[in-house]
């Protein structure tokens, strides 16, 4: 698993990207803050053919994110993260972006 940041000089956002290696998984997620902790079309990570999930998101930039991976319905964190944060809610560690 592994996040790429591209901080856009023209514009206040940042484009992320999530990889997740998950060969056995049919789908793979990302939610969190920004979605409203929503697994749907536009966060989905599209399959490559050596098995990864990849996609990309824009998010405003100077903000902070929780979030997490749903793999095959299970909710995963990123190793990756830069930094973890309990969820009252959840009743665990969510990963958290910082952008």
């Amino acid at each position: 698993m592994a996040i790429s940041k591209q901080y856009l000089k023209t514009k206040p956002v940042c484009k992320v990207t999530f990889t997740v290696s998950a060969d056995e998984a049919k789908k793979v997620a990302v939610v969190g803050d920004f979605n409203n902790w929503k697994a749907n079309k536009a966060s989905a990570l599209k399959k490559l053919k050596n098995g990864n999930f990849k996609g990309t998101l824009e998010l405003p930039k100077e903000n902070t994110y929780e979030f997490k991976y749903v793999i095959d319905g299970n909710y995963v964190n990123e190793p990756e993260a830069d930094r973890y944060q309990w969820n009252d809610f959840a009743g665990a560690e969510n990963a958290v972006l910082e952008l």
